[in-house]
């Protein structure tokens, strides 16, 4: 009986290219909006930072490639590995600047102080390894 209600429900829930989507839609929805912020407030912040790191403040405007291009990317669909593998490494860089030093931290509810970052890192990495599945703007013909 078990076994059958499991074989019910993976026939109703097998919708793998709906996950992907799923998954590219959320990851990429939330990712810009970070993106948005940027861009109405600017990266002045982060020109500092990085040039009280020693290195050159033209860097910062990258995030507008991790944060902005990227996720609009994922969404629609195309260039999705590439575009999932920088929004992975944008969150990387973020983490390393603003925080390493929470690594070993938790919250007072419990929960890992970097688990955003960490959920945007992987889904950003998974991106990377699924592709865009099915539905995506640009049709991919190495879809199996």
């Amino acid at each position: 009986m078990i076994a059958q209600l499991n074989r019910s429900f993976n026939r109703l829930a097998d919708h793998q290219d709906a996950g992907i989507l799923l998954l590219r839609l959320t990851i990429g929805i939330l990712l810009l909006f970070h993106g948005v912020a940027k861009i109405e407030h600017g990266v002045g912040w982060i020109v500092q930072m990085l040039q009280a790191a020693g290195l050159p403040g033209f860097i910062a405007y990258g995030v507008y490639i991790g944060e902005v291009v990227a996720p609009i990317l994922i969404i629609l669909g195309v260039f999705t590995r590439v575009s999932g593998l920088i929004a992975a490494l944008t969150l990387v860089v973020a983490t390393l600047m603003v925080g390493i030093g929470n690594f070993f931290t938790l919250t007072k509810v419990g929960a890992w102080a970097l688990e955003v970052e960490a959920l945007y890192f992987f889904g950003g990495l998974i991106i990377t390894l699924v592709g865009s599945g099915r539905y995506s703007v640009v049709s991919n013909p190495d879809y199996r």
